[in-house]
């Protein structure tokens, strides 16, 4: 077997332990909890504040709120930056596959220059391409639906955790 084929059969490492029931009904509860609130929000307002990326923003703000990747900073900036540097590869080299690719790359390396890496916004630019929105983007849902959901996870994740939440900002 060729060492590259090799390195595909893993390390036969045990799965990692299941979480705990409170931990999972907790991140059950604070996901539904946070899409609702903004769903209901753009519905009340007429605005589009919902961006399928918020999704896996959830699992990670709900279910692991202690790790760098969940916190408001990251959660924020990452899916500014990812949004911005989709619309900016979008409207200045177009809605090619090549361009999409550039996007996406540069979306991850500008979030961890800036120590903002967020892994679901790292879909943003790939949700622009798809939807070839304007740059309203910017602001619904990237800012206001992203500023809900983190005013959900402070709120929540403070009111049924014994940690605190945010770790820093």
């Amino acid at each position: 077997m060729t060492p590259y084929l090799h390195k595909l059969r893993s390390q036969a490492s045990a799965l990692p332990p299941r979480a705990p029931a409170r931990q999972i009904a907790l991140a059950w509860l604070g996901g539904a909890l946070a899409i609702a609130c903004v769903a209901n929000v753009a519905e009340v307002l007429s605005l589009g504040l919902l961006l399928g990326s918020f999704g896996a923003s959830c699992v990670l703000v709900f279910g692991y709120p202690e790790l760098p990747f969940s916190q408001p900073r990251n959660v924020l900036v990452g899916h500014l930056l990812s949004s911005l540097t989709g619309l900016l590869f979008l409207h200045l080299l177009g809605p090619q596959w090549w361009s999409l690719s550039l996007a996406v790359g540069s979306a991850i390396a500008l979030m961890m220059l800036t120590r903002s890496v967020h892994p679901p916004a790292g879909s943003n630019p790939v949700i622009i391409f798809l939807a070839l929105p304007g740059w309203d983007f910017l602001l619904f849902p990237t800012l206001f639906g992203g500023l809900l959901l983190i005013a959900v996870a402070l709120l929540y994740n403070n009111a049924t955790r014994g940690g605190r939440y945010p770790q820093y900002w």
